[in-house]
């Protein structure tokens, strides 16, 4: 497993980065990749700068003394109807650091991935919550090579890195049970 820290480097205008507040956040995400070896990511944007949109992975924060696997299978089953057993996610893939801002707030969060291979699936998306559904434009299915190419703004910044580490942009064709 890699681990990695970085900051996201658009801030709100003003902000200093010494006299910002981080709220501490634990999330977990899943890498949720179809049978064509693409992975599905939301659009999304911050209500407090509607123009800074960006994709990024299903997840997102831990309840309080809730196991990644657990959060992780709860938010994929939250945003996009496909139900696992924590156990199916298997061993965490990544772990990474970020600070970032949403709605005004500042977070510092740590979030752990995991990769999850289905033949193919079709979101489902009324389980979104109501930020979630204030905030979140689209979802699509993403080659790493369309990633690198759309010059879209996507979070983790290292995803088609990550991706073609865990070999996924040769993943096409094979069969797909969560791993």
């Amino acid at each position: 497993m890699t681990v990695s820290a970085r900051s996201e480097l658009a801030s709100p205008a003003g902000a200093n980065s010494a006299d910002r507040v981080y709220t501490p956040r634990r999330a977990a995400r899943v890498l949720l990749v179809d049978a064509a070896g693409r992975v599905l990511l939301f659009e999304g944007f911050d209500p407090a700068r509607p123009g800074h949109r960006y994709w990024f992975t299903p997840g997102g924060g831990l309840d309080p003394g809730e196991a990644p696997a657990v959060g992780a299978a709860r938010e994929l089953a939250e945003e996009t109807g496909l139900r696992l057993d924590p156990v199916e996610l298997g061993e965490l893939v990544w772990s990474d650091a970020t600070e970032f801002s949403f709605d005004g707030v500042w977070y510092r969060q740590e979030q752990d991935f995991f990769l999850v291979r289905v033949e193919t699936w079709r979101v489902d998306t009324t389980g979104f919550n109501d930020i979630e559904r204030r905030s979140i434009a689209d979802h699509r299915w993403w080659l790493p090579t369309e990633l690198v190419a759309s010059g879209d703004r996507f979070y983790p910044p290292e995803l088609p890195a990550l991706l073609t580490r865990l070999g996924l942009s040769t993943t096409a064709g094979q069969g797909g049970a969560p791993c």
